[in-house]
């Protein structure tokens, strides 16, 4: 399955956050919007980078001073993995495990048209093998 199918189940809502919003700003809207990463905007619109919960997290961990009053920029990932919505699911859950990264920003023609998490690529898995097996049972009942 191609990522445009899933990305026309789940939708193509992304939320994002300028690279010189602070570091608190960003984390109140991760826990308003109940996600686990933030693309990061120029003010022009373009990709700058993408910010991660765990990328805030190590960020603590090495330095816990002020960092919620940090930019968004000072914490975030700037070289982001992207792919398009022509990429297949499969594609994207071996490029998350060879990359370590759990958000891959979905870009076509330049345009971000969507994010898919890990979870989102987990989820349209099982439902594909839930699919497979529920045919397979239908195969060898007509049999």
């Amino acid at each position: 399955m191609q990522l445009r199918h899933l990305l026309d189940h789940k939708g193509r809502d992304v939320y994002s956050v300028r690279s010189g919003a602070s570091v608190r700003e960003a984390v109140e809207l991760l826990a308003k919007r109940n996600v686990g990463a933030l693309v990061v905007t120029s003010p022009s619109g373009g990709l700058e980078g993408i910010l991660s919960e765990r990328d805030v997290a190590r960020r603590l961990f090495e330095d816990d001073t002020g960092v919620l009053e940090k930019r968004v920029a000072d914490v975030m990932t700037p070289v982001v993995t992207t792919c398009t919505s022509a990429t297949s699911v499969t594609e994207v859950m071996a490029l998350m495990t060879e990359e370590r990264i759990r958000h891959v920003p979905v870009v076509d023609g330049g345009h971000l048209v969507g994010l898919v998490s890990i979870g989102d690529v987990v989820r349209s898995r099982i439902e594909e093998l839930e699919n497979d097996r529920r045919d397979l049972l239908e195969y060898v009942g007509a049999r």
